[in-house]
């Protein structure tokens, strides 16, 4: 694996990043490993809904005709 080194780092940056490993029981590297991880791969949508949206929104299917709605059969009475 490669390793990194970062110069030039704010103070209030490293104590930032110190608290935040500490809430969460990691290093202060295994932190920052983490937040790269989360911002270079993001999870994948976790609503269908929208994921199928987004993948199918550039080829304009917002825009195909909506068929008239009619009624089907007659709803139920419920009178004697």
């Amino acid at each position: 694996m490669a390793s990194i080194t970062i110069r030039n780092l704010d103070d209030n940056l490293k104590e930032q990043l110190r608290i935040r490993a500490a809430s969460h029981g990691r290093s202060m590297e295994a932190e920052a490993r983490s937040i790269l991880l989360e911002i270079l791969y993001p999870a994948p949508e976790q609503n269908l809904a929208l994921a199928i949206h987004r993948r199918f929104e550039e080829i304009g299917v917002d825009s195909l005709p909506v068929p008239p709605r009619q009624q089907v059969r007659n709803p139920p009475e419920f009178c004697e």
